[in-house]
């Protein structure tokens, strides 16, 4: 990882800050997401009173210790819970990238969620087949570089 990036859109600013501010992961609800983000984006608890005397460095140690068990490449991106979103990526401009996917992420599962409050996280195999034909050692669907 090469660069870390916080993200906020006008459009979807408000899905993708009502998930972090509800303390809520983003399942992945189908293949667009499965496509990008390998899993759900989990959200970090808040931070401790006492954490806040040093923010940024805890909001950071935070998200390191949520990923300890992660994939951060699979998984580019998290919610801090009453916060907001980080994205990252290999480069700045895969770090915008990877935000602006989380963005769309965010308002899709959003919209799934309106229209369906029972709706149930995509199957692991349709996220399997999805993420891995475009990531990993086997790697054979999409553009190349993204």
């Amino acid at each position: 990882m090469r660069s870390i990036r916080r993200w906020y859109s006008r459009r979807s600013i408000r899905a993708l800050l009502s998930w972090a501010q509800a303390g809520r992961a983003i399942p992945c609800y189908g293949t667009t997401h499965a496509d990008y983000i390998y899993g759900e984006v989990p959200c970090a608890r808040c931070l401790t009173e006492e954490e806040l005397k040093d923010y940024e460095r805890n909001t950071g140690l935070l998200i390191v210790d949520l990923f300890q068990d992660k994939d951060y490449e699979a998984v580019p991106a998290v919610l801090c819970k009453n916060h907001g979103p980080f994205t990252w990526g290999t480069s700045p401009a895969n770090a915008v990238y990877n935000a602006v996917v989380l963005d769309k992420v965010a308002e899709m599962a959003h919209h799934t969620m309106t229209l369906n409050p029972s709706v149930k996280p995509a199957p692991q195999y349709l996220l399997d087949k999805h993420y891995f034909r475009k990531h990993g050692d086997n790697a054979y669907y999409g553009q190349e570089g993204l």
